[in-house]
């Protein structure tokens, strides 16, 4: 099970993740804080396998918020998730230490494969197909 803490302060946007992630078995939401300092209290004490952070949803310095939480909980691995999927805006997120940046313009399928890749590449569970039937003809 990949422990996820999720970081987003707006409520609507925090609630479409959520049910995006709960749709799958082996990803499971240990807290949403909605500021920095709440998801640094909750890094330190939850130490979570993952920490999706919203980069623009913060009231701290997002590179120094990223610093912080490797400093409270080194094996969590931090996913950033952003409106603004430029260079820069990736370069700082690899610089200060994401394992990962995703886009918000990608879908839902985006986020959870970098979830599971930076939890350390756990491929997804498997589903069982319907089995194939005669064919009419």
């Amino acid at each position: 099970m990949i422990r996820v803490l999720l970081v987003e302060n707006r409520p609507a946007i925090r609630l479409g993740l959520r049910m995006r992630l709960k749709l799958e078995a082996d990803v499971s939401i240990i807290g949403e804080p909605s500021d920095g300092l709440a998801a640094l209290a909750q890094t330190a004490v939850l130490r979570p396998d993952v920490i999706l952070l919203d980069i623009e949803s913060t009231d701290m310095d997002a590179i120094r918020l990223i610093r912080a939480m490797q400093t409270a909980s080194p094996a969590s691995a931090i996913v950033i998730l952003s409106l603004h999927d430029d260079s820069a805006t990736r370069r700082h997120a690899s610089h200060a230490g994401a394992a990962a940046f995703v886009s918000k313009h990608e879908g839902g399928d985006g986020l959870v494969h970098a979830i599971r890749k930076a939890a350390g590449g756990a491929p997804p569970p498997t589903r069982a197909l319907p089995a194939a039937g005669p064919r009419p003809g």
